[in-house]
């Protein structure tokens, strides 16, 4: 008998499942599933320059829905870094305070504009940002009725607090509270001239672009 043709075709069977089993092996080691990336939230990071708007009620109370309190807005703009977990930073605002009355000896005066110059401290917990604020500010006064008041801009500081929130990588909402004063004001009313300091509230919501 003639071993030669089974021989052969053996010999075909051996090399054929090699082959397969060389290409199974190859596509099963060559493929990887696709890497699931979680979603990226808003970066924890709060240093860089913003600009922003606000809008909220100005009172020489601190109730901000007294019959004396106003609508006021405005835009600021500011720069944080922050440093060792601690954010620094420092902003300027220009307010429209939508003639907020203020009390003075026998009368009121109004509150229009004010140009505010703070300084920051802060601490960022993850995505929020809660700050205290200190600074200075110029305060516009016009005459209410028969009470007039100073000309021109009468300077002042400033003390606050806020928490901000990220929305997004670049936008966040805020919400500030501000008490201002005003020192050595002078008004005028029936031939009496008086001076005292006066002060009011501010509580502001707003929205900050960072760059």
């Amino acid at each position: 008998m003639n071993n030669k043709p089974f021989a052969l075709a053996l010999a075909a069977v051996f090399v054929s499942g090699s082959v397969m089993s060389v290409s199974a092996a190859d596509l099963t080691s060559s493929y990887e599933p696709p890497a699931y990336n979680e979603p990226s939230g808003p970066s924890s990071d709060w240093s860089g320059a913003y600009v922003g708007l606000n809008a909220g009620t100005a009172s020489d109370k601190l109730n901000p829905f007294s019959s004396s309190s106003d609508f006021t807005g405005g835009i600021h703009g500011g720069y944080n870094t922050e440093i060792n977990g601690v954010v620094v930073g420092g902003e300027a605002e220009l307010s429209h305070l939508g003639d907020a009355e203020v009390g003075v000896r026998g009368g009121t005066l109004k509150e229009r504009y004010r140009v505010a110059a703070k300084g920051k401290v802060g601490a960022p917990l993850g995505n929020t940002l809660v700050y205290g604020t200190a600074g200075v500010a110029m305060t516009s006064l016009r005459d209410n009725g028969a009470t007039e008041g100073p000309d021109g801009w009468k300077p002042g500081w400033l003390v606050g607090a806020g928490v901000e929130q990220k929305i997004t990588g670049n936008l966040s909402g805020r919400v500030e509270y501000n008490y201002t004063q005003t020192n050595d004001v002078r008004s005028f009313r029936a031939g009496t001239t008086s001076e005292k300091d006066i002060g009011d509230h501010t509580i502001k919501a707003g929205v900050n672009y960072r760059f």
